[in-house]
């Protein structure tokens, strides 16, 4: 196989879809030119322009950084053709129509370098009928490369194939988009919207059918169909809003068109209720007003019994909820099915439906059964794919219990099951041998493409076995917080320590572990990986604090900030190298641990910050400090060198404010990662990183950086001029009196006490001045009322 490099790219397309795309390439540092139609005045790049503005002003933001701009070129269709020849990837992502595809391949079709894939975004157009739109020598690198909304954060793209196309081009694309790109890839059969819609969009059509059926309220359907059975919170309707009315219509109507023949294609068409909405022009989310709309601060939702808009309640029925609360699938869909509460029979009927339909369309869709759980993991956020929660609550009772509504004509479609789906002694789907292949009747195991082997642990279907993390490698130390284990087959000198409390929050238990295992590390190993699956870690424990707090053990809180201190100087001054392999959230203690590493591997969504301030206090963990040591260093190594309180002042706003990275590449602007840490696209790819990037350290002689010392801060002047601005702030009623209080605390930290300005200090210095202001903190009625409410409700008190 040969490699896929994509020296530039090209997306022609500038709509919703398009620039998002080539915002993800302009992530992974890939230039692109995005194309579109030249504007009929002024400058002929201004749509594609207007496209590029629209990119910074989206929530959640397509770029990881606004910086990455700058990799994508705008160009028009009548001007910069020529330029498709520099492309080594070409994505196709105008509107769904075949005609319009058919002509703009005729124009890029002389100017494509001999070498290019060209692929179309297209979201169920037949690919091999796009693929007669080309010429003949271009065919074997064309394929369908379907991105989900939003692409930077969506992972499935399913490729698809013509029957031209060559397996190199797929295996090529596929090890890319997996490893630059972070993306999971199924492989798509070339059948209308492929597989994650055309599952994804039926369960969305039997939802709408038996809400009706069981005359239940939108609301009320959203709070059944959402995490209570592990799909998104968005559940059905509002993800219909956000999706757009029209688009859910129009995608809809491609199974009317295209699916002449499948059994259920009499449920192929937009309810009255919801054509009414799109002519109307409420479109959901982007026209701010669709299934449902905000009204100042009210969330409502139609009534279609009313007519109108009514506040959105959407209760669960007591009876119901316990039965969704139920551990075991088994006893849970048995419980649903002899339930006559209507939500009850709505959330079986939605269920048996959707296993009916992915049991009769496999073979059609997919290759095997994983590829179409993962596709609708991936693609639309459930936690369990059908067959999945099939197998796992038994399949042969749930397949005759389907069988039997079938039967009676309960179910959407007469269409029996199909008969290896009812097969004696048949459990499921999944298991060690792989996921079954419907249509080649065989079980299939994962792909053997190199680029998998960068996947020691990757997420696997339920029954389908596999290597776990806790189960894995050779355990050199444990306790009740941390295990340091290795894994031979890989690098049997390097150290992985993994933190196991619940979310990974530190208390004593993991501060113990840290500088134990790093300790171990030291006699016996050449280097340390901090990793564990996301989230990396989402700070103290506050519930040991909260427990201290009540006891009145102040002196207790105080030797347990001393103790993190020490596991965070401990990561710094380790005499073998620590990398910490960070994916997900890393707040407060999280993020100094983070800090303190030697080096970082990140994935691209690793959002890192420093948010003590939102209860009430200040990073004690080293954090303060490190940013007191780094704003000297940057002072030294400025062109000018100047104060250091002008390198404080972005950091003092980063604290106050508790910011928090949204991706990886903004930790390093925000100074809670470095320029030369690594950046990873694919999380599962951490591991692998992260181990020879330790090891690579210690093959070229590692040495801890030495301690800090003659560290000029800003003292009593810069804790003066930042309380200035927070006098302005709090007179102007920007922030409350113990906000005044916290921030001051912040900035005497970050200035290294009341010491003149100037002043040398040493690092011990720095934490024994973050240290004491953290437990004056801690003293305080308002920090206490602010650690209850997070601890009570998960937000942050403002008081």
């Amino acid at each position: 196989m040969n490699k896929l490099i994509v020296k530039k790219a090209a997306v022609l397309g500038a709509g919703v879809m398009g620039a998002q795309i080539a915002a993800h390439l302009a992530n992974a540092n890939v230039p692109v030119v995005l194309f579109d139609l030249p504007a009929k005045e002024d400058d002929k790049n201004g749509v594609v322009r207007k496209a590029l503005d629209g990119l910074k002003k989206l929530d959640p933001a397509p770029l990881a950084s606004k910086d990455k701009l700058k990799f994508i070129d705008a160009a028009n269709y009548d001007e910069h053709l020529p330029l498709l020849a520099d492309c080594d990837l070409i994505i196709e992502a105008i509107a769904e129509r075949m005609d319009w595809k058919n002509d703009l391949y005729a124009k890029i079709a002389p100017h494509i370098a001999p070498n290019a894939i060209v692929a179309s975004n297209t979201s169920g157009l037949s690919m091999n009928a796009l693929a007669q739109g080309l010429p003949a020598e271009i065919r074997p690198r064309f394929c369908g490369i379907h991105f989900f909304n939003p692409p930077r954060y969506m992972r499935l793209v399913e490729i698809i194939a013509t029957q031209s196309t060559h397996p190199a081009t797929l295996d090529a694309l596929e090890t890319w988009l997996t490893s630059r790109l972070g993306k999971g890839v199924v492989r798509a059969l070339d059948t209308p919207n492929f597989v994650a819609n055309r599952i994804g969009v039926f369960s969305i059509l039997a939802v709408m059918h038996h809400t009706q059926a069981f005359g239940l309220g939108f609301d009320e359907v959203d709070a059944l169909s959402g995490p209570k059975i592990g799909r998104p919170k968005s559940a059905t309707y509002r993800t219909a809003d956000v999706v757009g009315l029209d688009t859910l219509a129009h995608v809809v109507k491609t199974m009317q068109d295209t699916l002449p023949n499948d059994p259920w294609h009499g449920h192929f068409n937009t309810p009255a209720w919801l054509q009414a909405l799109i002519a109307q022009g409420a479109l959901g989310q982007k026209t701010r007003c669709g299934i449902f709309r905000k009204q100042g601060k009210e969330i409502q939702v139609l009534d279609l019994k009313m007519q109108d808009y009514r506040k959105s309640a959407g209760e669960i029925d007591a009876a119901v909820d316990a039965i969704l609360k139920m551990k075991n699938p088994a006893e849970k869909f048995a419980a649903l099915r002899a339930s006559s509460h209507p939500q009850a029979q709505f959330l079986w009927a939605i269920f048996r439906d959707i296993f009916h339909y992915a049991a009769v369309q496999l073979a059609n869709v997919a290759d095997n059964a994983r590829d179409l759980d993962l596709a609708m993991r991936w693609g639309f956020g459930w936690t369990q794919g059908p067959f999945e929660t099939w197998q796992a609550a038994g399949w042969a009772d749930i397949a005759q219990a389907v069988a039997a509504d079938i039967a009676a004509g309960k179910a959407m479609s007469a269409t029996p099951l199909p008969a290896w789906a009812l097969e004696a002694g048949r459990t499921g789907v999944h298991n060690e041998q792989g996921s079954y292949s419907a249509s080649r009747n065989v079980y299939v195991l994962r792909s053997t493409l190199p680029v998998y082997q960068r996947q020691f642990f990757p997420e696997r279907v339920l029954g389908e076995g596999g290597a776990t993390p806790a189960k894995s490698g050779e355990t050199l130390y444990e306790n009740d917080g941390v295990r340091l284990w290795t894994l031979p087959a890989v690098d049997r000198k390097i150290g992985i320590v993994s933190i196991k409390s619940k979310m990974h929050t530190i208390g004593d238990e993991v501060l113990d572990g840290v500088i134990a295992a790093v300790r171990q590390a030291e006699t016996s190993l050449d280097g340390v990986v901090v990793w564990h699956e996301a989230p990396f870690a989402v700070g103290a424990n506050l519930a040991q604090v909260s427990e201290a707090i009540a006891a009145g053990r102040f002196d207790l809180l105080e030797r347990t900030v001393e103790k993190f201190q020490r596991a965070s100087q401990t990561l710094k001054y380790a005499q073998v190298p620590v990398v910490a392999a960070v994916q997900g959230m890393a707040l407060g203690g999280g993020c100094e641990f983070v800090m303190h590493a030697g080096k970082r591997v990140m994935a691209l969504e690793s959002y890192i910050g420093l948010v003590e301030a939102g209860v009430g206090l200040i990073p004690a963990g080293g954090g303060c400090k490190e940013f007191a040591v780094r704003a000297a260093e940057w002072a030294a190594r400025s062109p000018t060198p100047g104060e250091v309180f002008n390198f404080l002042q972005p950091v003092f706003m980063t604290i106050a404010m508790a910011k928090v990275a949204k991706s990886a590449v903004e930790s390093i602007e925000l100074g809670f990662a470095k320029p030369s840490d690594t950046i990873l696209f694919n999380a599962d790819e951490l591991l692998f990183v992260a181990l020879k990037e330790a090891r690579a350290m210690a093959d070229t002689g590692y040495a801890p950086p030495p301690m800090a010392r003659g560290i000029p801060v800003a003292g009593k002047n810069g804790i003066a001029t930042f309380e200035m601005m927070l006098v302005n702030m709090k007179e102007g009623g920007m922030i409350s009196a113990h906000d005044y209080r916290v921030a001051k605390a912040a900035a005497t930290a970050l200035c290294g006490g009341e010491v003149e300005s100037g002043s040398l200090v040493d690092e011990e210095w720095l934490i024994t001045v973050e240290r004491r202001l953290f437990v004056e903190l801690l003293k305080t009625p308002e920090t206490q009322a602010r650690i209850k409410h997070m601890l009570d409700t998960g937000k942050p008190l403002r008081n």
